[in-house]
């Protein structure tokens, strides 16, 4: 669920306690982080609207996006899994899913998911 950025409660580095690897990764950085926290915003209108949360949106658009696509979110905690499940009330209609796809097309979030090295493991 972007590594909790969709639970909204980080706006800014200093929202990240300190030796949370969080603060080093690019799309929690300066510039990256404001232009995705305008990104989170669009979802959590579309959320607001829809009467859920915005992990519950993000898992809806994921369900919709075919029966052959499957989201998978990892979670610490029985209560975010629950809220999870709210995802399969979430109706979207053809309108949601155009804005939803808009706001997330390649190259809407900034900054690569994980610091250099990283990336480097994940793209062997």
């Amino acid at each position: 669920m972007g590594r909790g950025f969709l639970a909204g409660k980080i706006r800014k580095l200093e929202d990240l306690a300190e030796g949370d690897w969080r603060r080093d990764a690019p799309r929690f950085q300066a510039e990256n982080l404001k232009c995705n926290v305008e990104l989170l915003r669009r979802v959590e209108r579309t959320a607001k609207a829809k009467r859920c949360t915005p992990a519950q949106l993000a898992l809806a658009w994921v369900l919709a996006q075919g029966e052959d696509v499957v989201p998978i979110p990892g979670t610490k905690r029985r209560l975010y899994l629950e809220e999870n499940l709210g995802a399969l009330a979430v109706h979207l209609t053809s309108g949601n899913l155009k804005s939803l796809n808009e706001a997330t097309k390649p190259g809407a979030v900034a900054g690569d998911r994980y610091p250099t090295r990283g990336m480097q493991a994940v793209n062997r």
